[in-house]
């Protein structure tokens, strides 16, 4: 008797060690099924939107949004150039005179003239910078009232067989016309050169005076 009872008294023993070895295999089996369960839910795709007033609440934001951009991208605006109405000026320069004169283009038609004798007195005046820039600024004034704000212009020396240089107003005009506020288009030089001339007057000994 004493045998049998040791003999189950081992056996319960080694059903005590076997039984928590076993018992864990259920446990980790269960976690690894817990964490496929979790992932499962990853792995389906997301529920569409429920349809109903949502989409019309967010058009709204989505136009707010849009108008920022869309007056980002809008052209700048610049100053509407104004029309420009030409003119010719036809400065002829010399020691004694300077006589400005100005045309259409087609130089048929003259619109204004102003020469250095009439706005000084003296006769050695009329040649000089200030009698220049006294008709120049006529002259400005008459085609700002005509509404002419562009200008070409032309000077002239003497020339031929005299002298081929402009004289002093001739600079003074155009920094006058320029001050007036008018746009100066070409300055061109339209002096005439001969190729040949005529005797030029005087004589073997000069002008006496």
């Amino acid at each position: 008797m004493v045998a049998k009872d040791e003999v189950k008294k081992e056996e319960t023993k080694k059903k005590q060690h076997e039984a928590p070895s076993e018992e864990p295999k259920p446990v980790a089996e269960k976690k690894h099924e817990k964490a496929a369960v979790v992932e499962k839910p990853s792995e389906k795709p997301p529920a569409p939107p429920a349809a109903g007033p949502a989409p019309a609440a967010a058009a709204p934001a989505a136009n707010a949004t849009a108008t920022p951009s869309a007056a980002a991208t809008e052209p700048p605006r610049f100053a509407r150039p104004r029309e420009m109405k030409w003119a010719v000026a036809h400065v002829y320069s010399s020691k004694n005179d300077t006589i400005i004169t100005v045309t259409d283009i087609s130089g048929a038609e003259t619109i204004a003239k102003a020469s250095g004798g009439m706005m000084v007195k003296a006769d050695r005046e009329e040649g000089k910078p200030y009698a220049a820039i006294q008709a120049a600024s006529k002259v400005a004034n008459e085609l700002k009232n005509r509404g002419i704000n562009g200008l070409h212009i032309l000077i002239r020396a003497p020339g031929g067989h005299g002298v081929k240089t402009p004289g002093a107003g001739a600079q003074a005009v155009v920094r006058s016309i320029a001050r007036m506020g008018i746009r100066i288009g070409k300055i061109e030089d339209v002096t005439p050169i001969p190729t040949d001339t005529t005797k030029r007057p005087g004589g073997n000994r000069g002008r006496r005076v």
